[in-house]
């Protein structure tokens, strides 16, 4: 977890290098590589805006989006699930060691290495989907905060660039967000603190960023986590995961019992 934050925290930094902080409004003129990337999603959005209509331009793009980092991923959930796996035994090993002296702590990262490669499981995977998709999301938002042609028309109910006034957006925002991370975290063999207390904290943040951002930008929240939602249903449908590892205990049970039973039966068999 500590590696993952410390990639996911530099990851961060260089993106804020990279953008600057920047806020100001992104034209044709801008100058600078990031303010382009923005400036030409913004045109992408434009040329998806079937009818006028932004609204549609948003939707379509960050389903395209979206679906173009779905590889990505699944290497990710992949990567996060057999992470998730074997847990137990990590904590094993670090019960197994509970000194903080240097040689205890070389011959746990050992066992754990050993682990690692045992099950095929590489803690980085988990990580880097994330770090590629950080830049390419940063700029759809971007691109809908900062360039002054898609902050203007009307869809459906509410105007691009004015907040919400139903709360309608914020609270479907929240509610798939909350969907996300709860499905992710149910397929979970044990339940980790940090992980559940970020499953309602990212709901309750993204309802007020929504409330206070503009409508365009919670529209884009909608899509993108409703996505994430229909991801995780198609990659790593929680139920199907947990079906699964519950056949596989039982099937662990039938070996040991059909073991004890030919043990018995031998022993008859001598007496």
């Amino acid at each position: 977890m500590k590696k993952k934050l410390s990639l996911i925290g530099m990851a961060g930094a260089a993106l804020l290098l990279l953008t600057a902080c920047g806020t100001s409004e992104v034209t044709s003129g801008s100058s600078g590589i990031w303010d382009q990337i923005v400036y030409g999603f913004a045109q992408v959005i434009r040329f998806l805006s079937f009818g006028g209509l932004t609204g549609i331009g948003i939707i379509l793009f960050t389903i395209i989006i979206r679906a173009a980092l779905l590889p990505l991923m699944n290497v990710q959930i992949k990567s996060s699930q057999r992470m998730q796996e074997i847990q137990p035994e990590i904590k094993k090993i670090q019960a197994k060691y509970p000194s903080k002296d240097m040689e205890s702590r070389r011959l746990m990262n050992e066992e754990i290495q050993k682990l690692y490669a045992e099950n095929k499981v590489n803690p980085y995977m988990g990580c880097l989907p994330l770090v590629v998709q950080m830049p390419v999301l940063w700029a759809l938002y971007q691109a809908l905060s900062r360039v002054d042609f898609l902050k203007h028309g009307s869809f459906l109910w509410f105007d691009i660039g004015a907040k919400d006034p139903t709360f309608i957006l914020p609270i479907l925002a929240a509610v798939f967000t909350f969907l996300s991370s709860y499905l992710m975290m149910k397929s979970a063999p044990e339940k980790n603190a940090m992980t559940t207390s970020m499953t309602y904290i990212m709901p309750i943040f993204i309802l007020i960023m929504g409330i206070n951002f503009a409508a365009g930008i919670a529209l884009y929240w909608v899509i993108s986590n409703a996505f994430q939602v229909f991801q995780t249903m198609l990659l790593a449908n929680p139920w199907k995961i947990i079906a699964a590892r519950e056949e596989k205990l039982k099937a662990e049970k039938d070996k040991i019992k059909a073991r004890e039973k030919a043990m018995k039966k031998a022993k008859a068999r001598k007496k």
